[in-house]
């Protein structure tokens, strides 16, 4: 049996039968125990409370952190879980959990995995879907030889285990991309080919992992190309027809609402499970394509709406990777770290310098990308949590097969990953800037509420040239919009799938403008980090005047929009009257004080100036107009004897 599925008990306890039968999870009557039993199964029960009440704890405390200090969440998950495991002990997944480890590292890989499928829509394939398909086929491939290569010639694995390593590092994965992406912001194309690659990627690797490991054992030419070929054929038709069936099955139940709501979600988590479940039964790791897969399919089908298993999920993923990452950190080896020299270092450095450009070299060959988009590419390829978990298991599947090398697979991919993150993750935004490809100052608006006279507000900057989106939750809303030709996004701006599945390419602001001055708090607080804090908008509750001091901190809101007066119920009541809005061009002649001598109840909403520089008018620090500049403006019935669009 492999060193991984045996269950590692302590000897320490008079009665190992006892201690054995708990630690393995299988139930026996505590009655039966003896006395000594049962004194050394609760010191075990509580050892394993503990244990999982640390993963839980450090895995959450870490992704509080980060956020806190603005680092990718990864670095201080590992950590933290390195603290907790080879530093001090304190943790030892293996004794705690035994053989029920890798089967919940898998079957937790399994659902991030299907919420990463969930983000991708097939229409975005349009203009980058032969690069994506390049990126995890040809440039995958090319990735696993050069890899291999790079870890024979210069760290001196022995070239088996050197096969095996390249192939677990072609996966990069969403849960590095996908919060990378957000603070480098790059533009459309590049962000969304390296989200794609990032989801897809995984399953891939994974398989290739499994190929790879399959043809090592098998020994031969001969042997080695009938199992791969084999097992790749059986793989590719489970994963799809388990995917089909899996994700036409859920949908069938929900569409005939067989179901009730609040189970819906956790019915998609069953079904997840379980299908990945009987993938890897028929084959090995071929559950990893089942799960990604069903999630595109679910994600793209028209029959029912599946928003809120999506926010379910994306809850759940958080809880997930946080626990994932302090699990396997902690199961490092100090002697494994120890080995990690300059070679390694090297090794690094060829993934990065060499590798990673020549696959986008070849998968972007002839593509409509610029030199500076196939730059970014070539410079963002972060290794997450699938590139941890295959190191893991197939590493002591080598080691008990006696292969040389086989113990430095764990510490090397981990360098790999450590390394990775902190190389992208700390300058890919400078090289996004430098190259030009990144939204630097973007002047578009976000609008969450598409109510009427927000639809008006934002029809109205369009007109002037400002890129604009609206988010509301209400499909009567969203479809007024799309009938007035206004970018939307169907859901909630408050879940994680908003940032990651709504097109922010040339939006630089956020106005929250629902009728819930909470929601609006939230939204801005959500968005804050995305598009900075002095930059997030928000109405203001009713009769701020006089409530200006016990409204909630700023720290916890956005700035307020426009007016004292401007609250949503008050902007109804001048729209419903007859308001509209206009737009005025400031002169030497019509200046700004004659404006408001023209439109004396007006309400200023924006400036907008020379290249379509944005600036909104809040409560505090109003901008100052001046000439040449244009006043986006509520204007009343009583304002004015007519519009004057350019009153010199």
């Amino acid at each position: 049996m492999p060193k991984w599925q045996r269950r590692r008990f302590s000897t320490d306890c008079p009665v190992s039968s006892a201690t054995a039968t708990l630690t393995a999870g299988v139930a026996q009557p505590y009655a039966s125990c003896p006395t000594e039993a049962r004194e050394c199964t609760g010191t075990l029960s509580q050892q394993l409370l503990i244990g999982l009440a640390s993963i839980v704890t450090l895995g959450i405390a870490a992704e509080w952190l980060a956020w806190r200090i603005h680092l990718p969440s990864i670095l201080v998950l590992l950590v933290f879980g390195f603290a907790a495991g080879p530093a001090t002990g304190f943790l030892d997944p293996d004794a705690m959990l035994g053989e029920l480890l890798f089967p919940i590292v898998s079957i937790s890989v399994a659902i991030i995995l299907f919420e990463g499928g969930m983000s991708l829509r097939l229409r975005e394939l349009r203009e980058i879907g032969h690069v994506v398909r390049n990126l995890v086929t040809v440039g995958a491939l090319l990735t696993w030889m050069l890899s291999a290569a790079a870890a024979h010639y210069v760290i001196g694995l022995d070239l088996q285990p050197a096969l095996l390593l390249g192939a677990i590092l072609v996966v990069t994965g969403p849960t590095v991309i996908v919060p990378l992406l957000r603070h480098v912001r790059p533009v459309h194309q590049v962000g969304s080919t390296l989200k794609w690659e990032g989801i897809l990627i995984d399953p891939i690797g994974a398989v290739l992992a499994v190929l790879v490991f399959e043809a090592v054992l098998a020994g031969g030419v001969e042997a080695a190309t009938t199992v791969v070929l084999l097992a790749l054929s059986k793989t590719i038709v489970i994963g799809v027809v388990l995917a089909a069936l899996g994700g036409g099955l859920l949908v069938l139940l929900m569409h005939r609402q067989w179901v009730p709501e609040f189970l819906e979600s956790p019915l998609a988590l069953m079904v997840v499970v379980a299908s990945f479940a009987v993938s890897n039964i028929l084959q090995p790791e071929s559950g990893l394509l089942t799960a990604t897969l069903m999630g595109v399919a679910v994600a793209n089908q028209k029959v029912v709406g599946v928003r809120h298993i999506l926010e379910f999920k994306e809850n759940l993923r958080v809880l997930l990777i946080s626990g994932l990452f302090i699990l396997l950190a902690a199961r490092l080896q100090m002697e494994a770290l120890r080995q990690i020299g300059l070679r390694e270092l090297g090794f690094l450095a060829a993934l990065v310098l060499v590798v990673r450009p020549a696959a986008v070299a070849l998968s972007s060959f002839r593509s409509e990308f610029s030199q500076r988009e196939r730059a970014l590419l070539s410079w963002i390829a972060p290794r997450g949590i699938v590139a941890a978990a295959v190191s893991s298991i197939f590493a002591l599947e080598l080691a008990e097969a006696g292969y040389a090398g086989a113990d430095r697979l764990v510490a090397i991919t981990f360098m790999v990953i450590i390394g990775t993150v902190a190389i992208y993750g700390l300058t890919a935004a400078p090289v996004a800037r430098w190259l030009g490809v990144a939204q630097t100052d973007p002047q578009g608006v976000l609008i969450v509420g598409a109510h009427p006279w927000a639809r008006e507000i934002a029809r109205e900057l369009k007109d002037e040239g400002i890129p604009i989106r609206l988010v509301d939750t209400n499909y009567a809303n969203i479809a007024e919009a799309r009938m007035a030709g206004l970018p939307v996004y169907y859901g909630s701006a408050l879940t994680e799938g908003t940032l990651d599945n709504i097109e922010l390419e040339g939006i630089g602001h956020l106005l929250a403008m629902t009728s819930n001055d909470e929601v609006n708090s939230l939204t801005a607080l959500h968005f804050s980090e995305v598009f900075g804090s002095n930059r997030v908008y928000q109405l203001p509750p009713e009769q701020l005047t006089s409530t200006m001091k016990r409204v909630v901190s700023q720290h916890l809101r956005g700035r307020f929009l426009f007016d004292p007066s401007a609250s949503y119920w008050q902007l109804t009541a001048r729209f419903d009257a007859g308001a509209d809005v206009k737009t005025t061009n400031l002169t030497e002649t019509f200046d700004y004080q004659t404006f408001r001598e023209r439109y004396r109840h007006a309400i200023p909403l924006f400036l907008i100036g020379e290249g379509g520089r944005l600036r909104i008018f809040t409560v505090k620090d109003p901008p100052e107009p001046s000439r040449g500049q244009r006043v986006v403006a509520v204007v009343g019935p009583s304002d004015g004897a007519k519009e004057n669009t350019d009153p010199s």
